[in-house]
């Protein structure tokens, strides 16, 4: 929900949002077999709910995203919303036309259930006992928020990463509830070398002898360093080499030749240490970016969302045939990827756009150059921006000759 006053600084944001709470008392059960006897969501909605109901847009988070997509929680915060870039009034996913709704997913620790959550049948936090959630599982938890919400179809449903798999899977399930789904960034599902960097940074978590087999809450501590490693090495496959040199080659390096140019080397000090110290600006950067993470993004959170990317193939239902799975959907589809995306790169969408149009959808594919690696899906590129705001206005004035 959206209170009245806005930052003054930004005329384009959403303003001060309030999340909301929604309960669920009726059990999930999961793809795994087990169940949650009940839930919570937590829940951002920016923009107006039309008469008819019809204009609302789904954002699907990625692996550390949350519900505060847009906004500010407070005239003292520093920062906007994840997405605060793409969603406002005027923006790519204008809140003028549509009625966006962004929630924190199931297994997460930003107020909906997940492992720091209290477990009623122990009394104690989750922790480890919180069940495996996958993709699957996730869409059906949104689905029962839609229904809630008395939303019978979105205009849209739009996810980057982790969040265009959730896309796929709600044109998937539910084809009947999509109008438009718009995949940015993402994949049919993961590589083999995906999942090695998420078992690398699983395994720097559970080898922290602070983990204490997931139950650390219970001892009154956390494993910091493994969640920095984890985060450390997430943020290395999130940035190309390109991002590298402009973010920490602003400086000419008394290390490198002029023929060599600059490579991103720029040195904290100006001088070598000559021990193990952080000499580099980018070694100062990842401790920073794996600090701050390990203080604000829970471990078991973070050992279930890897785990949700690595299960997610739609295709083991439909004979490992994928485009099967899509013969249903009966929305259009929006896939975009970044040229320097190493972790999701064009091959892969390329891929998911063949699969589509095997079973017969109709599908609208834009690759962007662009040197900011897997992070670009939540950069204000341009040309990228244009053209989702270009694939949802028309998708607007299609609702508004329908109703």
């Amino acid at each position: 929900m959206v209170t009245q006053e806005s930052k003054a600084s930004a005329t384009d944001s959403v303003g001060l949002v309030t999340p909301q709470l929604f309960h669920f008392d009726e059990p999930l059960l999961l793809r795994s077999g087990k169940s949650l006897p009940a839930y919570d969501l937590m829940v951002e909605t920016y923009g107006e709910l039309n008469a008819a109901r019809s204009n609302a847009i789904l954002i699907c988070h990625a692996l550390s995203g949350d519900h505060h997509a847009a906004g500010y929680h407070s005239d003292s915060d520093r920062k906007p919303g994840w997405w605060d870039t793409a969603i406002g009034p005027g923006k790519a996913i204008d809140t003028n036309k549509f009625y966006v709704v962004a929630l924190n997913n199931l297994g997460g620790c930003a107020g909906s259930t997940g492992p720091t959550s209290i477990n009623p049948e122990t009394g104690k936090p989750y922790g480890p006992d919180f069940p495996v959630v996958t993709v699957r599982d996730w869409v059906k938890s949104q689905k029962r928020l839609m229904s809630r919400l008395g939303i019978e179809k979105w205009a849209a449903v739009v996810g980057g990463s982790l969040g265009g798999m959730q896309v796929q899977r709600w044109a998937i399930s539910y084809p009947e509830c999509v109008a438009n789904a718009v995949c940015i960034a993402s994949a049919p599902k993961l590589s083999a070398q995906n999942i090695a960097f998420n078992e690398v940074a699983r395994y720097s978590i559970t080898s922290d002898p602070n983990f204490h087999n997931g139950r650390y809450l219970e001892h009154d501590t956390y494993p910091k360093q493994g969640l920095m490693l984890a985060r450390m090495v997430g943020h290395i496959t999130y940035l190309s080499d390109s991002a590298m040199r402009a973010k920490f080659g602003n400086a000419s390096s008394q290390l490198e030749s002029t023929t060599r140019g600059n490579l991103g080397r720029d040195l904290r000090s100006g001088n070598l240490s000559f021990g193990l110290n952080i000499d580099f600006e980018v070694e100062s950067y990842l401790h920073y970016q794996g600090e701050r993470f390990s203080s604000n993004f829970d471990a078991n959170s973070y050992l279930l969302m890897t785990k949700a990317l690595d299960y997610f193939d739609p295709s083991v239902d439909y004979g490992n045939d994928l485009s099967k799975a899509f013969e249903s959907s009966d929305c259009r589809f929006f896939l975009v990827s970044f040229s320097t995306d190493w972790r999701f790169p064009p091959e892969r969408s390329r891929e998911l756009v063949e699969t589509l149009l095997k079973a017969g959808r109709e599908v609208s594919y834009l690759e962007v150059d662009a040197d900011q690696g897997h992070d670009a899906f939540l950069m204000p590129i341009p040309r990228y921006i244009n053209a989702l705001r270009g694939f949802l206005d028309n998708a607007y004035e299609e609702l508004c000759h329908a109703s």
